[in-house]
């Protein structure tokens, strides 16, 4: 095993509540157990609340040997839930609770030590939703090393985005990842024409300065663009358990070896194994199967 990396997963952390019951996620919690399954030091940088579904989050996140020491504690505010219903495809759809532990992310002295000790973070959208969650989120981002990953993983849902908070977390950015029914829609919100994806991640990469910009297409694989070359994957079929976690999944193979800066090809192949792999299982957090693992390492 080549060396370890300290990996954070900064936002939300939240149950995603089924019709057959509760699960445990938020993407940046379902990367940082990625991350861990994958060898690294995965950090959840989150905030829950002083309530039972906060107090097993926790619970959850140390019996899966987390690092949880990063997660808040908030008094005021209830620990974050999703209504989740998948469709017969397997697809999820999202009712998100406002106003939740998460929306609280506090500025603190050990965020500070945590970020400037990061490898690797990655971040989205959602928890960008209040002023102050926001603004925690940028001074982290503003706080890490100049050489570390910040990893963007865009998460569009329901109306928690805008066009204003899409540019300046591309600004502090220097990885993309976006979706392919996402894609068209931030082009055209930056007032651009969207034509053909490789056209739109190239000038995305230009736009913001970004070293790699990552479209995945679901069960279709993914397109990986840099500066210096670009790559296609077709992916790989599964029989899907469902898809919650998949992109998360995804996202910390793409990370593990941007890290160990290994050839795209490699990277976008591991990457869409992972991502198979957690589509296969149910649940964002599926235990870890080392057969697989191995072949993604």
């Amino acid at each position: 095993m080549s060396a370890s990396f300290t990996v954070v997963g900064l936002g939300e952390l939240l149950w995603d509540i089924f019709p057959h019951g509760k699960q445990l996620g938020g993407a940046p919690a379902n990367f940082a157990y990625m991350t861990a399954l994958l060898g690294d030091r995965g950090i959840v940088a989150s905030r829950v609340g002083q309530d039972r579904l906060g107090q097993e989050a926790i619970w959850q996140l140390k019996s899966s040997s987390l690092d949880t020491s990063q997660i808040q504690s908030d008094s005021a505010h209830a620990t974050g839930t999703v209504q989740v219903h998948v469709d017969s495809k397997g697809q999820p759809e999202y009712k998100i609770t406002e106003n939740v532990a998460w929306d609280h992310l506090a500025w603190t002295p050990e965020w500070e030590a945590l970020a400037k000790s990061t490898d690797a973070v990655c971040f989205g959208s959602l928890a960008q939703r209040s002023e102050m969650s926001r603004s925690t989120i940028r001074k982290f981002l503003q706080s890490v090393r100049a050489d570390a990953a910040r990893i963007f993983d865009v998460n569009l849902r329901q109306a928690f985005y805008s066009g204003e908070v899409l540019r300046v977390a591309l600004l502090h950015a220097n990885i993309m990842k976006v979706n392919d029914e996402e894609l068209p829609h931030i082009v055209e919100l930056f007032g651009e024409n969207f034509s053909r994806e490789r056209d739109a991640a190239c000038w995305l990469a230009e736009e913001f300065g970004l070293k790699l910009v990552c479209v995945t297409r679901g069960h279709r694989g993914s397109l990986l663009v840099s500066a210096a070359q670009k790559d296609e994957h077709p992916g790989f079929t599964v029989k899907v358990g469902d898809t919650v976690g998949a992109g998360d999944a995804f996202t910390a193979a793409l990370v593990h070896h941007w890290l160990r800066q290994s050839p795209l090809e490699e990277m976008n192949l591991a990457a869409n194994r992972m991502g198979a792999w957690v589509a296969s299982q149910e649940g964002a957090m599926p235990t870890a199967d080392e057969a697989v693992l191995s072949t993604i390492r």
